[in-house]
């Protein structure tokens, strides 16, 4: 069963023809029509322009903003491969996206639900390997490229049910506490750029052929995971609709690949290109009968191949950028099977010369590999004909063993047990034998060596991959398991703070924005509950103003998305204040602006403390920093500038009379993300309240004390 279908008008890229287009949509429409909608794909608003260069495209753009030019249709517009007008980002900033009376610029990573329930998606931005996998942050829209950042974001967004015609991606406090959405699905996407795998298995001719290669990989898992009905590009400006594909998982569902040519800009070699497409769509709600399968429908190029998951693409074997050591610095090029001791019960040729023969080197060599390769080198090696020199070598070696048992004994009395995640370096054994292979730290992974202090919380009993409150991981009995690579970034589906995660507290939530959302922490500062001889602010009051999209830190968002998620915070802030102020208490603001290998979510924490401790505040944090090496700017606002755009980490505190402290954090240097919760808990004598997991409450007491507060915050809450 399907409802109302929605007539929609999908166009090319203007290029800067704005009001060309505009009025050949019109005359389209008043033909064809009526539609309801035009989708505006690849690049609106053209390449940028010298400054003073008045150009007629420029006046189109300049038209649009004042509200001088209208759109004829309500239109949604995207980035295509072009960096946007800075005044179009500000206009965008301003407004959330309305450019103008019906026209609308979607994110780079947007999602949108029309009135009758269409879900609309877009990844806006063009692909370049290098600044895919390296780029620190999501590109913002004066870059015109997209990176993993923007890919999680978009795979985020669709998780989550969006509002009606706006850049909103969570509709309600309601809808996000229920649930959020149980499907990746979306009706239409708009992309830039081709996936890869669109034209395997397609009988239909491109273009030109070189269009087989200028996909982007990564857009694969996002067609595997979104399935889109309709799928639009623009980037390469040539026409070309492939066969429709099914999905064998989604019964019914079929996927239609077109790419459209330019409108404007300049016009590509040969035949004229189509740029606009016109069809009808229903969203679907419920399936009752499986859906006509089209006589056309080829294998899905997305399944058939079984490509990987996209990864970050690894820097090139040879020279390049090395984020440790500079420029130019030669990357460690992969170890190859050959010359060295393989799974396969093989053995390289020097190995095998330098055992033969006696030498050191052999002992080196091998003393290298898995000691378990020694029992199949010398069973391969008593199985088969030996000369009289092996047999030699193997009697001359301190070696014992029996083909039965697979037993075994270090190759020289003086090899060492050295591993770097085990703290053993006697000798006499191999690493499978030492006695503290299985030493465990205080949190379940591998004990650290003597020496080695956690830098997020000062621990020496865990490393920092295992760090509870670094990772805000469960506790050992529900960790998962496999085993642990290199640090690597949380992806959005990982993060404690990303409402796409289904592990995340939805019931601690207690009011979202258009930007952020805040909610109670687990572990309060503050005692609720049977915990409390007393409560000043309903509900404990400690809570986190969290922003909506997925950033490491305030610093690292794009200059050009910042202001309004900045604005909603300090609205947040604000708001916070004044219900603080009616329970007799003034609000301390701390952010740990923490950049790391695995990267976190930017989030502030506010606790009400009373108002007779407030002007003991600053003193309590220099008094509880000084031991711990951490000292605060004479310039705040300057340290904060030197972190800006992610150059650096900070902590940083607002004070109840408008002033901040900020602490510039060390590379290399220890620093507790838990330095705010120490201050705080010695200002307001609760030392018991320092560990957040032993302050933890039931579900059900959870829920109750977030019910308490979002009842008292709804006077203030400045998104009612």
């Amino acid at each position: 069963m399907t409802t109302a279908a929605t007539k929609i008008l999908t166009v090319g890229s203007a290029a800067g023809s704005i009001r060309d287009l505009f009025s050949k949509i019109k005359a389209i429409d008043a033909k064809y029509g009526k539609f309801d909608l035009v989708l505006c794909t690849g690049d609106f608003f053209g390449p940028l322009k010298d400054a003073g260069d008045e150009t007629k495209e420029e006046d189109d753009i300049s038209l649009l903003l004042s509200g001088s030019l209208e759109a004829p249709l309500e239109c949604y517009v995207m980035q295509g491969d072009q960096p946007l007008p800075a005044k179009v980002v500000e206009k965008f900033a301003k407004t959330g996206g309305e450019l103008c009376k019906n026209v609308f610029l979607m994110s780079k990573s947007g999602i949108i639900t029309t009135a009758n329930g269409l879900r609309i998606a877009c990844l806006g931005g063009t692909y370049d390997p290098a600044i895919f996998g390296s780029a620190e942050a999501a590109p913002g829209f004066m870059s015109p490229f997209f990176s993993y950042h923007t890919i999680d974001r978009l795979l985020s967004n669709t998780l989550v049910k969006s509002s009606n015609s706006s850049q909103k991606s969570y509709s309600s406090l309601a809808s996000i506490q229920a649930s959020a959405s149980s499907s990746q699905l979306v009706d239409i996407l708009l992309t830039n750029v081709w996936p890869i795998s669109i034209s395997n298995l397609s009988s239909v001719p491109l273009p030109d052929p070189q269009l087989r290669s200028i996909g982007a990989p990564p857009l694969n898992e996002v067609i595997r995971k979104i399935k889109p009905r309709y799928h639009f590009a623009a980037g390469p400006s040539r026409f070309w609709e492939r066969e429709p594909y099914a999905w064998e998982d989604e019964e019914g569902r079929v996927s239609r690949f077109v790419s459209l040519g330019a409108f404007g800009g300049v016009p590509v070699e040969g035949k004229k290109q189509r740029w606009f497409y016109a069809f009808n769509i229903s969203p679907i709600v419920a399936a009752t009968t499986p859906a006509a399968l089209h006589t056309n429908l080829t294998k899905n190029p997305f399944l058939e191949s079984a490509p990987r998951p996209f990864k970050r693409p690894l820097e090139d074997g040879g020279s390049g950028e090395n984020f440790i050591f500079g420029n130019n610095v030669q990357q460690p090029a992969k170890r190859s099977r050959t010359g060295s001791i393989s799974r396969s019960h093989g053995y390289s040729k020097v190995n095998q010369e330098n055992l033969l023969q006696g030498t050191s080197a052999g002992d080196a060599n091998l003393r290298r590999q898995d000691p378990s390769c020694f029992v199949r080198i010398f069973a391969d090696l008593f199985t088969s004909t030996l000369s009289m020199t092996a047999q030699n070598v193997l009697s001359h070696r301190t070696i014992t063993y029996a083909k039965s048992a697979m037993k075994y004994t270090p190759l020289h009395s003086l090899y060492e047990c050295k591993i770097h995640l085990l703290i053993c370096e006697q000798v006499g054994h191999f690493v499978r034998d030492c006695p503290t292979r299985d030493a465990r730290g205080d949190t379940g992974g591998k004990k650290p060596k003597p020496g080695y202090v956690c830098r997020a919380c000062g621990s020496e009993g865990h490393y920092l991959d295992d760090c509870l409150v670094a990772n805000q991981r469960p506790p050992q009995g529900e960790r998962r398991g496999g085993k642990r690579g290199p640090p690597k970034e949380i992806s959005t589906d990982e993060c404690w703070f990303c409402l796409s995660n289904p592990n995340l507290a939805k019931h601690l939530i207690v009011a979202i924005g258009s930007e952020c959302y805040v909610t109670l922490p687990k572990g309060q500062i503050i005692p609720t509950q049977s915990a409390a001889d007393h409560v000043d602010v309903p509900g404990g009051g400690h809570v986190l103003i969290v922003p909506i999209t997925h950033y490491p830190t305030y610093s690292t968002i794009p200059p050009d998305l910042a202001p309004p998620i900045l604005d909603e915070t300090e609205k947040f802030k604000a708001a916070l204040t004044a219900m603080y102020a009616k329970y007799g208490t003034v609000p301390v603001i701390f952010e740990v602006g923490r950049l790391s290998a695995k990267g976190g979510h930017a989030h502030v924490q506010a606790v009400p403390v009373p108002v007779r401790l407030k002007d003991k505040i600053e003193e309590t944090f220099i008094k509880e920093g000084r031991p711990l090496g951490i000292d605060f700017e004479d310039d705040a606002d300057a340290a904060l500038a030197s972190c800006a755009n992610g150059r650096g980490s900070y902590f940083k505190v607002d004070l109840p009379d408008g002033r901040k402290m900020v602490h510039l954090i060390k590379d290399r240097v220890p620093f507790s993300i838990q330095f705010g919760r120490q201050a705080l808990v010695s200002l307001l004598g609760t030392p018991d309240r320092m560990d957040w997991k032993a302050c933890m409450l039931s579900e059900e007491q959870d829920r109750a004390d977030a019910q308490e507060f979002k009842s008292a915050f709804a006077p203030y809450n400045p998104e009612l």
